[in-house]
This record gives structure tokens, C-alpha cells and sequence, in this order.
């Protein structure tokens, strides 16, 4: 079996990680079982390209027993657990190429690693999978019948590959599913960026200016964690409605030349490019603290801000002092990249279990329907996003209710009224 990995002899521990995530997996666990006895990837060659953590693996042993052939690749150079990658491959015998902390040409020779599986279905988080496979390995894209995609960023890039009419096989938007944007990336994005934050820079919140960059999903979970952990939360957006909406929740609404000058802490979550560019480093107080959320570590301008330094160095693991030629001196966490993976564990499995059984079913619904779609970015079929929610009420033990006939009846109908 091919693979490249740091260390085959942290698998242990890894196992003992992923052993761990079960445990708060129920709603993919049960898909394991079920995918055990019925095998619906029997024959399926999947090429994965995601985060390579405990909770990761946990779906590639569903889609393992489910008859699929999977091989893995990471989704961020930074994001790798190295043990886990090692487990997946001494007790799973699933082939993985990643190692934490790789340079961005070795990124790329694992995500050509993956594409030489010649996969039937391929599975994305970011799109860098799909969009080499449409730029370097043409060749390979006549024998895919579909893909998912796990986050925003990847799902903008796709949008716009379909709308552009390059895109060669319809996509699965796992990002559109409730059960996953409004759990993973509001509750998870939320706690882990912060726990991120936390272990980088090992500050107290309480009091600080604490800037989100962004007000979607998962800068509405940032910034209701900073705010419960007492920082006064300010929003930047582009958007008029968000901002809006930030402003209805409470949080103070401004401009990012406006924030940059009274900023303690800046995350930047839009995935988009250049959200804080030099104009705003130069704004900033001696002694600013700059993370990223969003996938690409684009979102934060790493040129310009070297551009202003007289000097840098690693002062923590994670953190690197940045010296401006006004002195004032400005913190980079994790190089600009997702700060929660890079510096933290990412999600939550609780959280991860939702996400992930959307992929796991996703997958399915594509290797049944594939050729009835289009080469379009769809979203998760209601009936799979449903079933998810149904399956996690019940392994909380949490019982709902159901419509009555005339409750039905009465939604059904138009004639009764006052």
C-alpha cells in the first residue's frame, strides 16, 4: 500500500483519538452499521481530500465498510494529526498522504497522489481536489460521475466553475445542508477558533476588542463565543443585510479602517481575499493579534504585511511577531491559516458527526443518481439532511412531535382561514 505519512509508530495514539471521536459520533456510527450489512459503495473509488483528523477518519471507516475504496489526502498543510494519518493507515488500511506542516509543493503532490486512485467519486473540502483534477488531470475527469464539497470557500469556487460551464461532473454542496452549516460552522467554528486562539496565544479575552471579520455562519459562531467569554465583540462586513443583522444582535458595526485602529484581536472568516491588507496593518495598535478562520489563509494580506516589516520572528509555536517600520509590532497565529486546525483540533465530534454523515449519504445518493444530474453544484437532498436531524434528536434522547392528519390537512389547503 502506497502512502506518505511523518511517523507509522504514532498510530497508536492516533487509534486512541479516533476511538475517542466515535463516542460522540452516534448518527455516523449507526451509518457504519448500516453501511456494513448493505455495502452501497461496493466498488466505488472515492479520493478524499479533507482535514486529516480523528473525526475524518471516522468517515472513511464508514465509507471502508460500506464497500468503498478510499484513499486521503489533506485539505490544509497545516491541519494534519499525524498520529491519526498513521492510525488510518497500520489499522485501517485506508492509503493517506499528508504530513502536518508540509510546504505547498508537497500539498500537491499528495493531492496528485489522490487523483492517480482515478476516482469514481471525489469528496472536497476547498476544492483544491476537483480543481486540479479540471486544470493538471484532465485525463482522469471522463471516469467521475461526482464529488461533494465540504465549506463555503469551496462551494463559491465551484458556484463559479458551473457558472463559467468548466465544471465536468455535478457536486454535492455538503456546506448547504442545516444539519451542517448551521451546527458545524456556527457551533463548531465558534468554539474551535477560539480554543485555537486560546492555545496560541494562552490570552484573556475578557475586556479585549475582539474583531470578526465576516458575519455568515461561522462569524456569527465566533463572535457569540467571544462575546460569552466577555470580549467586546466588533463586526466588519460588506454585506448590508449581515451587517444589519449583526447590529440587531448586538454587536458593534464598523468599517475595517475603522476597526483596525482599535482592535486588540482580528479573525478573519469570509472566504474571501485581502479582508485586512496593509492599509489596516498600519492602523493597528502595537501589539495586534491576527488570526484566520476561513479556509485559504488569502484572507489576511501575508505579503503586505512582510512588505511592512522591518523584522519577524517566532516568539510560540504559533505565534510570529511581526516589526513595522513605525515600530508597532503585529502577531500572525498559525501563518494566516485555519487557526482551529492548525493550532487546535478543529471542531468538536459532536458537531463533526453531522457533517460528516451528510458526506457519507451524500456519496451514496451520488453513486445511485449521479448520471440523472447535471454538472451543477447541488445541494443535500431535504430527505438526508431530515434523517440526520431525526437520528441526532434520537441519540440525545430527544423526543418531538409529529403533524396530526388535520394539521397536515390544514397546510395542505387553501379555502380556511379566519
Amino acid at each position: 500500500m502506497d502512502y506518505d505519512i511523518k511517523d507509522l509508530s504514532l498510530a497508536e495514539k492516533g487509534k486512541l483519538k479516533i476511538e475517542w471521536a466515535e463516542k460522540h459520533m452516534p448518527v455516523l456510527k449507526y451509518i457504519k452499521e448500516k453501511f456494513e450489512k448493505e455495502k452501497p459503495l461496493k466498488g466505488v473509488r472515492i479520493s478524499a481530500c479533507l482535514h486529516v483528523t480523528s473525526e475524518t477518519a471516522n468517515l472513511m471507516e464508514a465509507l471502508k465498510l460500506g464497500g468503498a475504496d478510499v484513499v486521503l489526502t489533506a485539505s490544509n498543510p497545516l491541519s494534519t494529526q499525524d498520529d491519526v494519518a498513521a492510525s488510518l493507515v497500520k489499522h485501517y488500511q485506508i492509503p493517506v498522504f499528508a504530513i502536518k506542516g508540509e510546504d505547498n509543493k508537497k500539498y500537491y503532490e499528495h493531492i496528485h497522489k489522490a487523483l492517480d486512485h482515478k476516482p469514481i467519486i471525489t469528496m472536497d473540502d476547498g476544492a483544491d481536489l476537483v480543481s486540479t483534477a479540471h486544470s493538471d488531470r484532465k485525463e482522469i475527469l471522463t471516469g467521475i460521475i461526482g464529488g461533494t464539497e465540504e465549506t463555503t470557500t469551496g462551494v463559491i469556487r465551484l458556484r463559479s466553475m458551473a457558472l463559467r460551464g468548466v465544471l465536468y461532473y455535478p457536486i454535492i454542496s455538503v456546506n448547504d445542508a442545516k444539519t451542517k452549516y448551521l451546527f458545524d460552522n456556527r457551533y463548531g467554528t465558534g468554539q474551535s477558533t477560539i480554543d485555537g486562539i486560546l492555545r496560541a496565544t494562552n490570552i484573556l479575552l475578557a475586556g479585549l476588542n475582539f474583531v470578526v471579520c465576516g458575519y455568515g455562519w461561522c462569524g456569527k459562531g465566533v463572535a457569540m463565543r467571544a462575546k460569552g467569554a466577555g470580549a467586546q465583540v466588533i463586526i466588519t462586513e460588506v454585506n448590508p443585510v449581515n451587517a444589519l443583522e449583526a447590529v440587531m444582535d448586538g454587536f458593534r458595526v464598523m468599517s475595517m479602517n475603522q476597526a483596525s485602529e482599535i482592535g486588540d484581536i482580528f479573525v478573519t472568516v469570509t472566504g474571501n481575499k485581502n479582508v485586512i491588507r496593509k492599509e489596516h496593518f498600519e492602523r493597528m495598535k502595537d501589539g495586534a493579534i491576527i488570526a484566520n478562520s476561513g479556509h485559504f489563509n488569502v484572507e489576511i494580506d501575508i505579503p503586505g504585511l512582510e512588505e511592512l516589516s522591518i523584522s519577524r520572528r517566532k516568539i510560540r509555536e504559533f505565534v510570529e511577531e511581526y516589526t513595522l517600520k513605525n515600530k508597532k509590532r503585529i502577531y500572525l497565529l498559525a501563518e494566516g491559516r485555519l487557526i482551529n486546525l492548525s493550532a487546535a483540533e478543529g471542531h468538536p465530534a459532536v458537531v463533526m458527526d453531522m457533517s460528516f454523515s451528510n458526506q457519507a449519504l451524500s456519496v451514496v445518493y451520488l453513486a445511485r443518481n449521479a448520471e440523472k444530474l447535471k454538472k451543477e453544484v447541488y445541494p443535500v437532498p431535504k430527505e438526508i439532511d431530515e434523517e440526520i436531524a431525526r437520528l441526532k434528536l434520537k441519540s440525545m434522547g430527544i423526543e418531538i412531535d409529529s403533524l396530526t392528519p388535520e394539521q397536515k390537512k390544514y397546510l395542505e389547503e387553501w379555502a380556511e382561514g379566519t
